[in-house]
């Protein structure tokens, strides 16, 4: 738990109803529930959401990324492909503020869980809609994943090396990209309808959408300029010194020294003075344009000392660098505990799991991490009957049937 704040949570009294499985929209009620929101999740009986399943396992078979990817939420279990179980779904939307989704375009119109539906029971419905190409267009009914959207949304085109297939980034980049723009249009469509009296609506993301708005000016670039940006390693083009420097104990640090007082700062470090009044590296341009050979003279320097003497020099120089860090690294780091950038929160399976905190901090009304990713329909009793008003009888037939 961040410290601070008066004890409240800035979307407490929002309820939203998350659909689909997987990264986009699951991110997207992980970000919604961090900060209050009531996330009800809809989970098919007897399966669950596959992030059930992914990612690294204890030895006893637990999965370390739901616990995470569920965090805040709470999970009822419905057959939609039932009409019994989409009719449930249409009563708690009727009593819910959002609905996260993201399933492959036309699929909720086909269950009569489409917008123009949702909407003529529940006015003020915001529903955030995330898919790999959008709800509109001539893709819109392809399957997309998140690696499609990196693709088409120009990122991996830009990463990596030159000489070598773009790789990925370690990462589900495009997914969770998306899951933080539908996070974020939600909220703005509460506003609009809370503050200025506004209707509910949809909220679009396309995957590619997502990763195409973190860009830059790639697009500029080529259509007045006629330039393809592409893959350059660890350095931007132009951008002197900042990259990749390897240490004499076989490690690396990550340099930033491109501003012009800053490389003053660091010429004077390395004991180069000169280098910041010489016409080869005085200037922003005259670095840029010899990038490659100001980076081997940093790499000559930084290989013959160890990383902690690297950063060291830097630090008293007031030059922007860094290590890489590793999970080992972050759980060991002063600024990360200062910070309670990692919460542990306990596991009634594994018991104390730690985690990612709740990002941004709000000094008034912070997020909280408040339990891991629970249960196959942990809260059916919960949500089916005190928000729905279902009797034990009702359930005990709905399980007979199958439809929860």
């Amino acid at each position: 738990m961040v410290e601070g704040g008066n004890g409240t949570r800035p979307l407490e009294g929002v309820r939203v109803v998350e659909m689909g499985s997987l990264l986009a929209g699951p991110f997207c009620g992980q970000l919604l529930a961090d900060f209050g929101a009531e996330v009800i999740k809809l989970e098919p009986p007897g399966k669950g959401d596959p992030m059930r399943a992914w990612g690294r396992h204890r030895k006893e078979g637990r999965t370390l990324w739901w616990p995470i990817i569920a965090r805040n939420k709470k999970s009822v279990t419905i057959n939609l492909r039932e009409d019994e179980g989409q009719a449930i779904a249409r009563r708690l939307i009727t009593e819910a503020d959002v609905v996260v989704e993201n399933f492959r375009p036309g699929t909720l119109e086909k269950w009569d869980l489409g917008y123009k539906a949702l909407s003529g029971i529940n006015p003020g419905l915001v529903m955030v809609r995330v898919s790999g190409y959008g709800q509109t267009g001539p893709y819109k009914d392809q399957a997309g994943f998140g690696s499609i959207g990196e693709a088409m949304g120009g990122i991996r085109h830009v990463t990596g090396y030159p000489d070598r297939p773009p790789p990925r980034v370690g990462i589900s980049l495009g997914d969770s990209l998306a899951a933080t723009f539908g996070a974020f249009g939600a909220v703005t469509a509460l506003f609009n309808r809370e503050a200025r009296g506004g209707k509910g609506q949809v909220v679009d993301v396309g995957i590619y959408e997502a990763v195409l708005a973190l860009m830059e000016s790639t697009i500029p670039e080529y259509a007045l300029a006629g330039h393809v940006r592409g893959r350059t390693g660890a350095i931007l083009p132009f951008v002197a010194p900042s990259n990749t420097y390897p240490t004499g104990d076989g490690d690396y640090v990550v340099i930033g020294a491109n501003a012009d007082t800053v490389f003053g700062r660091f010429a004077k470090a390395l004991g180069h003075p000169e280098w910041a009044e010489g016409e080869r590296y005085a200037t922003h341009h005259a670095r840029g344009e010899n990038q490659e050979e100001l980076d081997a003279l940093i790499s000559d320097w930084t290989s013959q000392r160890n990383a902690e003497e690297v950063l060291e020099i830097m630090k008293e120089a007031s030059v922007p660098a860094g290590k890489l860090y590793t999970a080992e690294d972050m759980l060991s780091d002063e600024q990360y505990a200062a910070r309670q950038n990692i919460v542990t929160v306990e596991d009634p399976e594994i018991g104390p799991f730690p985690m990612q905190n709740v990002v941004p901090r709000l000094s008034e009304t912070p997020g909280v991490v408040r339990w891991t990713g629970p249960n196959l329909g942990q809260h059916n009793d919960e949500v089916f009957k005190e928000v729905l008003g279902m009797t034990e009888q009702d359930l005990d037939g709905l399980r007979q049937r199958g439809i929860v």
